[in-house]
This record gives structure tokens, sequence and C-alpha cells, in this order.
């Protein structure tokens, strides 16, 4: 396979320049991610009109290719990045018709002469979503180069070449360093071969390398570096690097990559960062007042233009705020924080205030949000709590219950109002079904908001059935790819059989 891929690349050495015009980069450009990751996700007409039209958010970037959250950017004038999720690399990798058939029916149709109304500005593919994270191991080493090959190669079948471009989001643990120090900073070594192929891949068609940042999961891991840092604060202790002084942890980590980029061989490539953010639940220091702070400092600290020590007055060429919204599905292995990064809640309401585009004015918040009935389901004070708490964790494993977690708005809740939380988290995941406040007798439904202070009992979104059924679009996809796999093996079969 990799033999066929070699020769797949010399193949695009040879025609990159006539294939891909060179890049025309709208500098410090600021988008967001729009995540599905939601047990009842807002409609997609409501995020797109409510939310990103209406607060003038020019770019989006999202995790796959759900039609309905493409046909509803049809006509928007907004730019779209398109996702492929890691579960798809290896068919991809593996089969050029699945390849092709993949960018027919989620990139081809949707441009504007591909029979959608308006259409969709696509203008890159994401292949994968950080498949060189380190808890992923090497499963995706193989496949990562190749599917975006047979992308490219789909691109330039259906004439689009010039116009989308491909790129690989990658997780900041990609490179290392012996210290904190940007110039310390390397690829990893378990990454080499497949890095460069990467790196040579995306140079020839003058794609940016997209880096993921992560500042709090960094604050956390960096004890000996203060919030101040991460916050962009003047009062902030600076980082000396030999001639260089870091004044933020924003500007050492793209220093971190030029210097790997640049140890690799390729020091002028451009930059792109996929994903940054700061949560507002579900740990101590994720509020929304932190939240704030972080992120106007960041438009603002991008706005400037200033770039980094070692690319002054040369910024990233664009950058996309994770995440849109709050997603009570997100998986939550670096942190129950994961779950509150949005700007904007569940629903559709700003959390704070920050410039996306809107300029001076409030965010604008999603209008005519239907949500099911208000009930709340809480413990029945009058039964037997002995085995709640047992329940609780139960309802939690079930549901979103990060808002407990130790630092969260809901962490101070007493016992048993925090089996009450467990417990109506669970029912309106559930949609509000009967059984679903059950709890071997100790649930009780109520009319009367339970809600305190800072710590919501929300009532989930009155969602349809489509909207529900968001993972069906991935699963059919799926099996479509995998039938042109088989379909390439058994050929192969019949080549092998006859050679031997």
């Amino acid at each position: 396979m990799w033999s066929v891929h070699r020769q797949v690349i010399v193949l695009f050495l040879l025609l990159a320049p006539v294939l891909t015009p060179a890049g025309n980069w709208r500098a410090t450009a600021v988008g967001v991610n729009w995540g599905t990751s939601s047990s009842h996700p807002l409609p997609s007409a409501k995020v797109v009109s409510g939310l990103l039209q209406s607060n003038n958010i020019t770019n989006v970037k999202l995790f796959d290719a759900d039609p309905s959250v493409l046909e509803s950017l049809s006509g928007s004038r907004i730019n779209v990045v398109v996702g492929i999720p890691n579960n798809m690399l290896s068919a991809l990798n593996s089969s050029k018709k699945a390849a092709a058939s993949w960018v027919h029916d989620n990139i081809t149709r949707y441009f504007p002469n591909g029979g959608l109304e308006g259409g969709v500005r696509i203008e890159y593919i994401a292949v994968g979503d950080e498949p060189f994270l380190l808890s992923y191991a090497q499963q995706f080493y193989p496949f990562i180069v190749g599917a975006a090959i047979n992308i490219q190669l789909a691109l330039v079948n259906a004439k689009l070449a010039d116009k989308v471009k491909i790129i690989v989001p990658c997780s900041s643990d990609v490179y290392q360093s012996n210290s904190s120090l940007p110039s310390t900073a390397h690829f990893r070594d378990d990454l080499n071969t497949t890095m460069f192929q990467l790196l040579s891949f995306l140079s020839i068609h003058r794609s940016p390398f997209v880096i993921d940042i992560n500042p709090f999961l960094s604050f956390q891991q960096n004890k000996n570096l203060s919030i101040d840092y991460f916050l962009f604060q003047s009062s902030a202790h600076h980082l000396s690097d030999g001639h260089n002084r870091y004044k933020n942890f924003l500007d050492s980590s793209i220093d971190a990559l030029v210097r790997s980029l640049t140890k690799a061989g390729f020091g002028d490539m451009e930059i792109m960062i996929g994903r940054i953010g700061w949560p507002t639940d579900g740990s101590a220091n994720a509020t929304a007042g932190v939240a704030q702070s972080f992120m106007q400092a960041l438009v603002d600290h991008l706005k400037n233009k200033v770039g980094t020590p070692l690319r002054p007055k040369r910024p990233v060429v664009e950058t996309y705020i994770f995440s849109l919204l709050d997603e009570d599905q997100r998986d939550i292995t670096t942190g129950n924080y994961e779950r509150h990064l949005g700007i904007f809640t569940f629903d559709g309401q700003a959390k704070y205030i920050v410039d996306l585009g809107q300029g001076s004015k409030k965010l604008a918040n999603a209008q005519n949000v239907e949500y099911l009935s208000s009930r709340w389901c809480v413990v029945n004070n009058n039964k037997d709590l002995s085995n709640a708490s047992a329940s609780a964790v139960d309802a939690c494993t079930n549901a979103d219950c990060t808002a407990l977690s130790s630092g969260g708005s809901c962490f101070k809740l007493g016992w048993p109002a925090n089996i009450s939380y467990a417990f109506n988290s669970y029912y309106q995941q559930h949609d509000q079904g009967a059984e679903s406040c059950d709890f071997d007798g100790l649930g009780l439904l109520t009319t009367v908001d339970p809600s305190v202070d800072d710590c919501m009992f929300a009532v989930a979104l009155r969602t349809s059935f489509s909207t529900s059924l968001h993972g069906l679009p991935m699963l059919f996809w799926c099996t479509i790819v995998s039938s042109f796999l088989l379909f390439d093996l058994v050929k192969e079969s019949f080549i092998l059989d006859a050679v031997f």
C-alpha cells in the first residue's frame, strides 16, 4: 500500500504547482468550532441565523459533514471547514472510490453549481481530528497521509482542487520540549516519518499546519505558570528564551510549533489555530468571568497582528475558537470542563461578552428556542434515601453531571440537592420520559424550578426526530465506505489470482 501512496506523492510533487494556486490567506480571521455532540442539539437553522449571522461570524469549522448542518449553511456566505472523523481514515486511505464518493456527496453537491441553491462556501476539508493524539497511540498513523492524498485526488477529478484545501488538525502534543522553552521544541520522535510525509503534502498544496491549543489543560498541568500568563495579562511574569521574551502562553505555543517546523525543514509553513478556548464550568478557574477575560484578550491579541518573537508581524492565518455551544456528550477524558467550552449555552444563550465580529454590541442569542415542558425531576425527601447516592451515580453514568465537579457551578450543592441534580440531568437527557424519573421510587416530578444561584437545573430542548438522529449520517457513510473497501479488496484478489 505504501509503495502505491509513494507513487501518488511523486505524482502530486509534479502536478501540485498546476493543481493548486498560491494561498490567499485572510490574516487573523477568527471563526468558531461548531460541534454537535449534544443529546438535544439546537436546530441548525437557529444556529446559523440566530448565532452565526446575527453576530457576524464569518468562519465556522465542523467536525463532520452532517447534511442538515451543511444545508443550513447554504447561501449564508459563511466560510466553512468540513471535517472527516478519525474512524473514516482507514477506509478512505484504502479506497479511492470511497474518497471520490465522499467528496461528491459531501463537498461537490454543496457548491453553487452542485444543485443546492446559494451553495456552501467550503474552503477546507479537515482530514481527521487530532489523529496523532498521544492517547490514540499509533492507530491512525498508517492512514492519515493516504486518506489526504485520496481526498486530494478526488478534489482534482471534481475540479475543486483550486477551491478547497486539505488540512489535518493536530493536537499540541505532536511536539515536545525538554523544558517550557520554545527553542527546545521538536516533533515527537515516534512521528518522524509520518510527520515528514504530512508536512510534505501540506507544503506541496500550500495548506497551513493546523494546531489545536488547550490553554486550560496546560494551565492545570503547569503549576509554575500563573493564570495571568494564560490570560494575556500585562502583570504576568515573562518567559525568557535566549533573546526572546514571551508575555503569554499563546505566543510561546506558536513559537514552539515554529521551532518544530523549522527543525523538520518546513519553517516557512503558515499556521492556523484549529481550536482554542476557555471553559466556564466543570473545574476550578472555569467560570464565565475568567473565560471572558481570556477570550477578549485573545481576540484583541489577534487583531493587533503583532505575531510572535519568531514571526513578528506575521500572525496565524486563521483562528477557530472552541467552541460555539456547550455539548453535553463531549468526551471528558481530559476533564469535565470539556462539556462547558461554549461561548453560548446549549440553548444558544451567550455566557459572556466578547467581540466575535458584532463590534460593541452584545452577542445576539438564539431566538424562539423550543424547550420541553417546565418540569424537573428531584429526589423525594419523604423516601428512605440510604441508596440515593448509588442511584445518582447510575444517573450520572448516562447523563451530564459535570457541573457537580470540584470547582463547578453546582459543587456547593449539599446532599440531597446534588442527588436531585443528577436525577434531573438524566430525566432531561431522556426526553422527560415518565420512567426516567423513577429511580426505584426515589424520584419526584415538580414544576418548581430547583435551580440555586449559578447552579442551573436545565430543561432540555424539544428536538425533532431527524435532529435526534444526528449520528445516522456517519453510520451511513461508514457503511458506504466499507462497501467500496470490500469492492477494492475483491478486485485486488482477482488481480493477484491472475498474476500467481
